[in-house]
Formats: C-alpha cells, sequence, structure tokens
C-alpha cells in the first residue's frame, strides 16, 4: 500500500529524484553514470528509470547529455529532503549511532504517511526547543 499524498511514486521513484536533487545540487546536472554510482545500480536501469521519470514530467532529459528536474521533480525531491531530514533529526534525538541512523532512514522515510511525519516533526521540534525533555527521555531510555 502507498502512503496517502504519493500515488505512482515507488521507492525507486523517490530514491532517484532524490539522487539527481543531490547532484544537480553540487554539480548543477546529473548524469547517468553519476546516478548509477550514487544508487549502485547499472547505468541501463537508471537510463530506462530516467526516460520513465521524464515521461511523468519529473526530469529535463536530453539523450547523452546531463539533465535536471523539472519544477514537479524538484518538488517530489523536497518533499523527499524533508522526510530524510525529519527521520534523521528524530533517530539522532534518540541518541542512536550514525550508521544506525542511515541505514533507517533509507528504510523509513518511504513508508511514512504524512500525518506520522507530521507528529515526527512536531517532536523533532519540540524536543529541539526543549532541550531539557530531550535529555529526560534520554535518560529514561534504557
Amino acid at each position: 500500500m502507498r502512503p496517502e499524498g504519493r500515488p505512482n511514486r515507488s521507492e525507486s521513484v523517490e530514491d532517484h529524484l532524490e539522487r539527481i536533487q543531490d547532484l544537480v545540487d553540487r554539480l548543477g546536472y546529473a548524469r547517468v553514470s553519476d546516478v548509477a554510482e550514487a544508487l549502485e545500480l547499472s547505468r541501463s536501469t537508471v537510463s530506462n528509470m530516467i526516460r520513465r521519470l521524464a515521461k511523468r514530467g519529473y526530469v529535463n532529459y536530453q539523450r547523452y547529455r546531463g539533465f535536471t528536474l523539472t519544477e514537479s521533480g524538484r518538488a517530489v525531491a523536497a518533499d523527499i529532503r524533508t522526510r530524510h531530514e525529519t527521520v534523521t533529526a528524530f533517530l539522532r534525538q534518540l541518541g542512536l549511532e550514525k550508521d544506525t541512523i542511515e541505514a533507517e532512514v533509507e528504510d523509513i522515510e518511504h513508508h511514512l504517511k504524512p500525518q506520522t511525519l507530521a507528529a515526527l516533526s512536531s517532536l523533532v521540534e519540540y524536543w529541539e526547543s526543549h532541550p531539557t525533555a530531550l535529555a529526560a527521555f534520554r535518560k529514561y531510555r534504557p
């Protein structure tokens, strides 16, 4: 079952859009080879996905050239980044190790419903503005 508010956006679609935006932020464009390396996939797998993303209006793509996200693609990538940052902050506040956080975020972020993400975001903000409450929770947690 796909979370509400994210119809037709598989984990693979979201992973590709997230990596493309990361590359565009760093380099100004993305290339199939860079996305393939980042996702540890073959270039042909990524190339096929890029063509599908272009057909769906997420990617500005010209064969054999770099590509960027469309406005729609950037909006999706921003949504994904927000989820990623919220889950990362939450797990960090719980005091988990960096490696655990990175692995868990990739597993969790695609499966959160908007209301769950909103609740986690509120908790992250609460603990940021009430560090004594966070300290009390950490003391309580074994």
